[in-house]
């Protein structure tokens, strides 16, 4: 099993005993920078491996994946890009088998390596070809992958029945159909970042055009809305769960907001933002770090980014208040 991936086999911390409390003797250490090679990466995702502390990076540019070692300043490139058709990747997730989930955005697709092996398990499609934005993606305990479409109203569904090794491509599930309900599509990136809640019964979702917050039942598809206290979550991006609070990565503004979320509503308790982070996209846990993606988008269509690309890795006290 990999501890950071079966997380809710793990014993619930607080932030605070994650990052060795208020007492810590490290309170002053500072944000760390890994580096990515090449000069049009915009990196948009970041998945752990906590077994062997290893993390992989997405490339929204050209799909590359890159991966990473703790410690080792440099990244390298795991994936090249454009194999399998992976022209772009956005959001990524590892399973406990060691399997690599990614988001395709404008392709329409999705796709699930083998990183022991770096061979490709299987592609999916959900066979759209306009008006479509794969953009990041979620896992139950049974294994079914769960992908936001930040332009068609649809959550998309990977049934973990359907994983096994094919050249064949697979058809993705429309899981639930999002017209008429709590989530109101319209013009800019809707629904972005997901992640399993810690009970496994249902999903969060951020829209990042509104700044909501919304909650997904996994036995009913029901989509119901979680009023956010200190909100909107404007720019919501990448979703992750530490220490049972909630961490939303905005990329407008530049900051990770931590909420607590108790029934139907949630909270920021606070916010935290930091000098190295450029455009913030996403961010996962590597031992006593937040890793934070700095996707640089601002720069995308200019394609002027600051060098090098990087990934920040900001100490978890750092995050408490």
């Amino acid at each position: 099993m990999r501890a950071g991936v079966a997380w809710w086999c793990i014993p619930l911390l607080t932030l605070s005993a994650v990052a060795g409390g208020p007492a810590s003797a490290a309170t002053d250490r500072p944000t760390l920078l890994y580096e990515l090679p090449g000069d049009r990466v915009f990196p948009e995702s970041v998945a752990v491996d906590h077994e062997r502390e290893v993390f992989y990076v997405s490339s929204a540019f050209d799909g590359a994946i890159y991966r990473g070692r703790k410690g080792r300043r440099e990244l390298e490139v795991f994936l090249p890009s454009a194999g399998d058709g992976r022209t772009t990747a956005q959001g990524l997730r590892l399973d406990a088998k060691g399997r690599l989930y990614v988001a395709g955005g404008v392709t329409g697709r999705m796709w699930v390596y083998d990183t022991r092996t770096r061979s490709l398990v299987r592609r999916f499609d959900t066979g759209l070809t306009n008006n479509v934005f794969i953009n990041d993606v979620a896992l139950d305990r049974e294994g079914n992958a769960y992908f936001t479409d930040s332009y068609t109203p649809v959550l998309w569904r990977l049934p973990a029945t359907e994983l096994k090794p094919s050249a064949v491509a697979g058809h993705a599930q429309r899981f639930v159909d999002l017209t008429g309900t709590a989530v109101r599509y319209q013009d800019g990136f809707n629904l972005n970042g997901i992640a399993l809640e810690r009970h496994g019964r249902s999903l969060l979702t951020v829209q990042s055009n509104t700044g909501k917050l919304f909650r997904i039942d996994l036995g009913t598809g029901r989509v119901s809305e979680l009023p956010v206290e200190q909100g909107p979550l404007y720019g919501g991006d990448g979703l992750t769960f530490l220490g049972g609070r909630l961490l939303v990565t905005r990329y407008s503004p530049d900051q990770l907001d931590i909420l607590d979320v108790a029934g139907s509503r949630a909270t920021v308790t606070h916010s935290y933002t930091d000098p190295t982070f450029h455009y913030a996209a996403s961010s996962a846990a590597l031992g006593d770090r937040l890793l934070v993606v700095n996707a640089q988008f601002d720069h995308y269509h200019a394609q002027n980014p600051d060098l090098p690309f990087t990934v920040s890795a900001v100490p978890l006290e750092k995050l408490n208040r």
